[in-house]
């Protein structure tokens, strides 16, 4: 193994100038600093759109399909990865099957260390074909250095399965962009504190799974408009904003619409499926279940279908 010099060492662990006697900084300038090297985040992602719309154009085309969007990580990328697939059921509506996260270590990693594990290869590829990834799956594998041995070894293995493979990393031409189909790499530099990969490079990756994510969900039918017409409203917050959304899309002022989403057990999907086609509650949630959850899909269902009970 060739020991690492400047030349092969990877951006994300190479030393800052800029910030080399930070540790001698009052505050002020500590914060300001880091606001700096933060600013340059947006423009890094700019520069790789059309590697993300790729990317999200691969993912639906598999979950359209039936399939299922795995995050792989290790580490601070692994525990974006879990981060941003548990914020889809809530969000979207949709099932915590549609999106998984995958990361070494198992969830205990999200809030104990065990970094260690991110060196086993072999592991990367057995944890993915114990989730079942398969053919008709997308698999992201997140990597700041893009060298990880755990996630280069589980996109190795999806590949070969067929599945549809991405790769987000802060290193040009690292080892992790030729195992994926598509290779997404916004290059934010050196990080403030060299090495500390969550700063910098952990804003990015959050910024594109972000991208990612929501895209995806849009072109599946689960926003109207910019409204999130699939969350599911489990505590006061989201109720609320239920019954704004139901509000908005039906014309119902807030009495109305508190009657309406409680007249569909609580259920924005079914309450706007409701509302938009005069259909009853059953009918409202037989349609969802065919449409998976898509209102637009369920409405049509429901106006194309003769003699639906009121």
């Amino acid at each position: 193994m060739r020991p690492e010099t400047a030349a092969n060492v990877p951006v994300t662990e190479q030393e800052n100038p800029r910030t080399s006697n930070i540790s001698s900084l009052p505050v002020a300038e500590i914060v300001r600093l880091m606001n700096e090297e933060d600013a340059l985040v947006a423009g890094a992602v700019g520069r790789v759109l059309p590697e993300i719309t790729r990317a999200i154009e691969g993912i639906v085309e598999k979950l359209q399909a039936g399939g299922h969007l795995y995050y792989v990580g290790t580490g601070t990328s692994g525990r974006l990865g879990v981060l941003d697939a548990s914020e889809c059921p809530p969000t979207f509506g949709v099932s915590p099957d549609l999106v998984q996260a995958i990361i070494a270590g198992g969830y205990e990693a999200c809030y104990r260390a065990v970094e260690a594990s991110e060196d086993d290869r072999e592991a990367g590829g057995r944890d993915a074909q114990a989730r079942g990834v398969g053919s008709r799956d997308a698999v992201v594998g997140i990597a700041a250095s893009g060298r990880t041995p755990y996630t280069i070894g589980a996109l190795e293995y999806a590949r070969r399965t067929g599945a549809f493979t991405v790769a987000i990393t802060c290193a040009p031409d690292s080892p992790i962009t030729h195992t994926a189909q598509v290779a997404i790499v916004p290059v934010v530099g050196p990080e403030v504190i060299a090495g500390s990969t969550r700063l910098k490079a952990g804003t990015v990756q959050k910024m594109v799974l972000n991208m990612i994510s929501t895209a995806v969900m849009i072109r599946l039918g689960y926003v109207s408009g910019n409204r999130m017409t699939n969350l599911l409203p489990r505590n006061t917050k989201l109720r609320d904003r239920s019954l704004r959304i139901l509000g908005a899309e039906a014309q119902l002022d807030e009495e109305a619409a508190r009657k309406a989403l409680e007249a569909a057990g609580g259920d924005l999907r079914t309450a706007l499926v409701m509302q938009k086609t005069n259909c009853s509650r059953a009918a409202a949630e037989r349609a969802l279940a065919t449409a998976k959850g898509v209102v637009a899909e369920a409405i049509e269902i429901i106006r194309s279908a003769p003699n639906v009970p009121g």
